[in-house]
């Protein structure tokens, strides 16, 4: 391969979160097709889109309809642009920029009236209907069907409709909705429950059967009196308000890295069965399986990391909380997908005690050093040089190497998100700078089919590691050595 075509950067943009309405409908065909084109003059490699469960299996268990989005498929293909497609398994509505509501399919929903612990809950008992709660991933309690179950044969579904651009390799990402956002984590920080920036968030594992999984594990470890966590304090308080997170709180004993370590691990199990279904539907294509993290950049300078605890990354000065997500994403040849790309420190309040760039460094250091491919995305929208200048520093953090294979290059990098204000003429100029920095500038890679995607065929009867044997502590390691003095300046 070129030495300067490895430097290539696929750039993706996420398309509206309702370009196919609730009701199931591509609407706006002529303007999305506008958009689409203008996106393709960019020189943008392709789309992001969620598929919404919500949608497609709103009629009831097993009842499919992907008509609109295969019309939606069509025109992107028709405009010369690759496809990521998300299996959403959320609620649309709710979290940061979701500006449409599209909930959990009412036949899921209808098994929550009657067993409402089949949502997520906090120590007040407020459920969260935006993801279904890990607790029931193997309870068959959806006509039969477990969550993993349903799951599974919605991503069957998928391949068998969309086969025709699975084989043209217009759809070349799957990423797998793994929680609430689409991202492996718990919904500790819900905007529709009061929570505003920067609090801590609340654990979300109080429905009867985290409880009771909890329960038993201690009792295993000889200690069937531990309870859950009663000093972890309220969505909004700051760490050195509660017991737990304080300056040598709770979270340091025994109990606290007992608890911490179940809550953790637990989110690990369960990326690593959705993911294993995610191989078996979409063996022998020629996709790549992606996960999506969470960048929780708020109280990480403090001790205890607060906020990456409460979503279920057990990430602290002396302990890695995303090795192993990393290692875990490494058994199933996944990409991660990490977001807050476009941050900066100094741009954070200062009360937040906040730090996206060490944050950034930190996971897609560990990734690397995991061997597993990563790639990005921004947090918020942004159409100023100075992030597009982060972003670049992230997905290249040593710049464009002419001699060879460079040590650090992201897989790819999506923008958040097609809109009007992106295509406007001052931003939309400078978008398409970016994108040619990122593609390492057209001269140096004429031709954007062949910018080096690796498809690693699966083996699924080769043996895996168990995911206990990589769920051990890691400890920090020194990260990879970003550049920050490099100018990419757009």
């Amino acid at each position: 391969m070129d030495s300067l075509l490895s430097n290539y950067v696929p750039v993706f943009v996420m398309l509206p979160l309702g370009v196919v309405s609730e009701n199931n409908v591509f609407e706006n065909y002529d303007d999305i097709k506008y958009q689409l084109n203008k996106l393709k003059e960019a020189e943008v490699d392709g789309v992001m889109v969620d598929v919404w469960w919500g949608i497609i299996e709103s009629k009831g268990p097993k009842q499919y309809d992907w008509n609109a989005y295969r019309t939606l498929f069509k025109l992107v293909q028709e405009c010369g642009l690759k496809i990521q497609a998300i299996m959403s398994f959320h609620q649309c509505g709710g979290n940061v920029g979701d500006a449409v509501s599209i909930p959990l399919p009412q036949w899921v929903l209808r098994v929550g009236d009657s067993n409402p612990d089949i949502f997520y809950t906090n120590k007040s008992g407020t459920r969260n209907k935006e993801y279904v709660t890990l607790g029931v991933d193997n309870e068959p309690l959806f006509g039969g069907r477990t969550t993993i179950q349903m799951y599974s044969d919605y991503m069957m579904s998928f391949r068998q409709n969309m086969k025709d651009f699975l084989d043209a390799g217009i759809i070349t990402d799957i990423e797998v909705g793994l929680g609430p956002a689409g991202e492996l984590r718990y919904p500790s920080y819900p905007q529709n429950q009061g929570w505003s920036y920067p609090g801590i968030g609340e654990f979300q594992c109080y429905d009867k059967y985290l409880r009771e999984d909890f329960k038993k594990a201690a009792s295993d470890a000889g200690h069937g009196d531990w309870e859950m966590p009663g000093d972890a304090g309220q969505y909004n308080d700051r760490p050195d308000g509660t017991g737990l997170f304080r300056q040598n709180g709770t979270y340091e004993t025994d109990f606290g890295k007992f608890f911490l370590t179940w809550y953790s691990n637990n989110l690990l199990f369960h990326g690593d069965q959705i993911l294993e279904e995610a191989n078996k539907a979409f063996c022998g294509c020629r996709v790549k399986i992606a996960a999506k993290v969470s960048g929780l950049h708020w109280w990480y300078k403090h001790d205890s990391h607060a906020a990456e605890l409460t979503a279920g990354y057990y990430n602290l000065r002396d302990r890695d909380g995303y090795r192993p997500i990393a290692r875990m994403l490494s058994r199933h040849f996944g990409v991660l997908d990490f977001t807050c790309l476009e941050m900066r420190d100094y741009e954070q309040p200062g009360y937040a005690e906040s730090a996206p760039q060490e944050l950034v460094q930190q996971v897609l250091s560990g990734s690397w050093r995991e061997n597993i491919e990563v790639a990005g995305e921004n947090a918020l929208p942004r159409y100023d040089p100075n992030a597009y200048d982060q972003i670049l520093l992230n997905a290249r953090p040593n710049g464009v190497n002419r001699d060879g294979f460079p040590k650090l290059r992201m897989y790819g990098f999506t923008y958040l998100r097609l809109c009007n204000q992106l295509l406007d003429d001052g931003n939309f100029q400078t978008f398409k700078t970016f994108v040619k920095r990122m593609h390492a500038n057209e001269e140096y890679c004429p031709n954007s089919d062949e910018y080096g995607r690796r498809i690693v065929p699966l083996d699924l009867s080769k043996p895996k590691i168990p995911i206990e044997v990589l769920l051990e502590a890691t400890q920090p390691m020194a990260p990879f050595p970003f550049n920050n003095e490099t100018d990419m300046k757009v």
